[in-house]
């Protein structure tokens, strides 16, 4: 992973390598319950970054709590889909983190493992940087089907 090395806050490069690691770490978890749940929350820090440089805030009337992905959708409108798309996956997070081993499929895992790649070059690109697809230069033998079935 190259060095985040930009006028960025120091939190949202944080975030980003936290967001590479727990990808890192998902690769090589053969258990599919686990291998979501880092993903998503790989999705969730890369978000934490976006918001880091993004979001401003609230002033006294709007002191309302949003969770990352609504406000994502809010600094971030053209990453909204990902928003709504990684919002319906929290309960199925949620059960994996609880010990579920039927929370997800395999194919869920890896499914999830490359959209998180794919957001995280997203939000990296956004703030300029390039980047490197985790899953390819780590695939493991739980993902490597999986990238190879995507072509």
């Amino acid at each position: 992973m190259e060095s985040y090395e930009r006028s960025v806050p120091t939190s949202a490069v944080d975030a980003l390598e936290r967001s590479a690691a727990s990808l890192q770490e998902a690769i090589t978890t053969a258990e599919p319950a686990r291998r979501y749940a880092l993903a998503h929350v790989a999705a969730l820090q890369a978000t934490a970054a976006l918001l880091a440089t993004r979001a401003r805030p609230a002033g006294a009337r709007a002191r309302r709590q949003k969770n990352a992905w609504v406000l994502l959708a809010e600094v971030a409108p053209e990453l909204g889909e990902w928003a709504t798309f990684f919002a319906a996956g929290a309960a199925k997070r949620a059960a994996a983190e609880a010990g579920s081993s039927r929370a997800v499929s395999e194919r869920e895992a890896d499914d999830l493992v490359r959209d998180a790649d794919h957001f995280l070059a997203l939000v990296e690109r956004s703030l300029g940087f390039a980047h490197q697809s985790v899953v390819t230069r780590l695939a493991a033998p739980t993902v490597t089907s999986a990238v190879e079935r995507a072509g």
